[in-house]
C-alpha cells in the first residue's frame, strides 16, 4: 500500500459521526431496562447506532494506517493491533476495544440474529465510555502528529 496525506475532511467526518451517533445513543434510555424495552424500537435504533459508530472509528483507523503508514487491513479486528504497532494507541486499548468491538460489531452485521436485545442494551449501557476514550486517544494522536483535532 502507498503512503499519502491524513485527509482532514476523512478524519473530521469521521470524528464528528461518532460523536453524533455516541449522543444518540445516550439520548436512548438505556440505563433503565423497563423503559428501554417498552419501546421495541429502542434496541433497533441502539443496535444500528452502535453498527455505525463502531464502523466510523473503524474506518477512522483504517484510514490512518493507510495514509500515514501505509498499512492496508483487511479485517476490523487487525485496525486495533496494527494501531498500537504504530503508537497511535496503546496495546490495552487495542484489546479492549478493537478485539471486543470489532467481534461485536462483526455478530451484528453476520450473526445478527443470535445477539440478544438485552446485550445490545448492555453494551450501549456499559461501554459507550470505552468507546469515547478510543476516539480521544486516536484524536490525541492525531493532534499531537499533525496538528488535527
Amino acid at each position: 500500500m502507498t503512503r499519502g496525506n491524513i485527509s482532514r475532511r476523512v478524519v473530521a467526518e469521521r470524528v464528528k459521526w461518532v460523536e453524533t451517533i455516541l449522543a444518540q445513543i445516550k439520548s436512548l434510555p438505556v440505563q433503565d431496562e423497563e423503559v428501554f424495552f417498552a419501546d421495541p424500537r429502542n434496541p433497533l435504533a441502539c443496535e444500528s447506532c452502535l453498527r455505525r459508530a463502531l464502523e466510523a472509528l473503524f474506518d477512522l483507523g483504517r484510514h490512518i494506517l493507510a495514509k500515514d503508514f501505509g498499512i492496508g487491513v483487511e479485517e476490523y479486528k487487525e485496525i486495533g493491533p496494527a494501531l498500537a504497532r504504530q503508537g497511535v494507541i496503546t496495546e490495552e486499548d487495542a484489546s479492549r476495544m478493537f478485539r471486543i468491538l470489532a467481534g461485536y460489531r462483526n455478530r451484528m452485521v453476520h450473526f445478527y440474529h443470535e445477539i440478544s436485545n438485552e446485550k445490545i442494551r448492555e453494551i450501549c449501557a456499559d461501554q459507550l465510555t470505552d468507546m469515547e476514550n478510543m476516539l480521544e486517544a486516536v484524536r490525541a494522536w492525531l493532534n499531537k502528529r499533525l496538528n488535527i483535532e
